[in-house]
């Protein structure tokens, strides 16, 4: 069963809607790990414990998974289409798919912080402020990765990629998540 946020969730059947669904749960989980980085230098309660960890796993298993779905699957069919109406959409893939690589070196820096304030105790406090810092980066980056995809490329690709590649799309993300 999906986490759902707000009235709708999409099915497999409407992939860019599916992943906009995605962008949900990461501001979710991301809000989360804001909330929580507040307090990794002392103690944490068990409520910010599990805050901590489904945030931790979340971005470790399962934002992969999205990322792969709009660079494996969504932004080669974009790139491969010949429509005009995809001329702004297709100059902000490369930027995005930056920023993806930029987000990754940050998940795994926060990553690692959050185990081993799960795992010892409260983190040092320069430990306490990269962990708030790399937070910061990813708030920041997201809040216009999201707004750029939900409102430019997705919008755009749900209207000009045929029922096949739409089919195809979903198939593979599917795939992903077995």
């Amino acid at each position: 069963m999906p986490v759902q946020i707000g009235a709708q969730t999409h099915s497999f059947s409407e992939p860019t809607g599916l992943l906009s669904d995605c962008h949900r749960r990461i501001e979710m989980f991301l809000g989360s790990l804001d909330q929580v980085s507040i307090m990794v230098g002392e103690p944490l309660n068990s409520e910010s414990r599990s805050a901590l960890e489904a945030s931790l796993r979340y971005f470790r298993e399962a934002a992969p998974k999205h990322t792969s779905d709009e660079e494996e699957s969504l932004f080669p069919r974009l790139r491969q289409m010949h429509h005009p109406e995809l001329d702004a959409a297709i100059q902000t893939l490369a930027p995005l798919e930056l920023e993806h690589r930029k987000a990754d070196e940050l998940h795994a820096e926060v990553d690692r912080l959050g185990r081993a304030c799960l795992e010892r105790g409260p983190l040092l406090p320069e430990e306490a402020r990269v962990f708030r810092q790399a937070i910061a980066e990813l708030v920041s980056i997201y809040k216009e990765h999201i707004r750029i995809e939900d409102q430019v490329v997705f919008p755009v690709a749900g209207r000009v990629l045929s029922a096949t590649d739409k089919a195809a799309i979903a198939g593979e993300m599917a795939a992903r998540r077995k």
